[in-house]
């Protein structure tokens, strides 16, 4: 069993829809050069919740949490906080994190009134869905120390289809696409360095497909 006083830092402790959510803040923070936030705890246990409530109460030390009912027991709500040089808890950076929270539909502890201001806690409703116009990007790598940087990797596109470079197994039409390709050069209709494209098998679908309507535009 889990220790009280044991921080979970683990995001996949959390419910889907907040994995998502956090995924999704922490990559629009690395769109706009927030990269140096990371994750201090996400899911908490009735009894952690029940420990933290108590110092500053029952147990010496300063207050840390204003309810016995969080939603980090819910696994909907997670902590964060600030890199060096900058303090752990820069109100500046988690006022710019919060407000780009709001655009998404989570809530900002920093927004709540005084008595229960949380300005290290974000969290979702139940019901949370992904705002519309938003999307994963790619793979949104979330810290969860200060020694590791927020990333967002996003792998090359393939391709389009009507993009490939030319290929031919038929010599008789790579031969006629040549000879089309020429004869507009000759008549100065395209510029030479198409052809040169063509020879050096470099030029694509899309560029061919672009070149005939240039043909027949300037040949009309």
């Amino acid at each position: 069993m889990t220790s009280v006083t044991t921080t979970c830092r683990d995001l996949s402790e959390l419910t889907s829809a907040a994995q998502t959510a956090c995924r999704l803040l922490f990559q629009e923070c690395y769109k706009v050069g927030i990269d140096f936030i990371f994750i201090t705890e996400t899911y908490r246990s009735q009894a952690r919740q029940n420990y933290l409530y108590e110092q500053g109460r029952t147990r010496p030390g300063q207050k840390v949490t204003w309810t016995l009912k969080s939603n980090h027991t819910s696994r909907r709500a997670w902590d964060i906080a600030v890199a060096p040089p900058r303090n752990l808890y820069d109100i500046s950076t988690l006022s710019k994190v919060g407000a780009i929270a709001k655009k998404l539909g989570i809530e900002w502890g920093g927004y709540w009134q005084a008595g229960n201001y949380d300005a290290p806690h974000f969290e979702i409703p139940s019901n949370w869905a992904m705002p519309k116009g938003y999307k994963l990007e790619g793979q949104v790598i979330v810290p969860s120390n200060s020694k590791l940087k927020v990333q967002l990797i996003v792998k090359d596109k393939p391709k389009e289809k009507d993009d490939e470079t030319m290929r031919f197994t038929n010599p008789t039409t790579e031969n006629a696409v040549r000879d089309l390709i020429k004869q507009a050069v000759d008549k100065k209709l395209i510029d030479k360095s198409w052809l040169d494209k063509f020879d050096k098998g470099t030029l694509t679908t899309g560029d061919y497909e672009g070149l005939k309507i240039i043909i027949a535009q300037r040949s009309a």
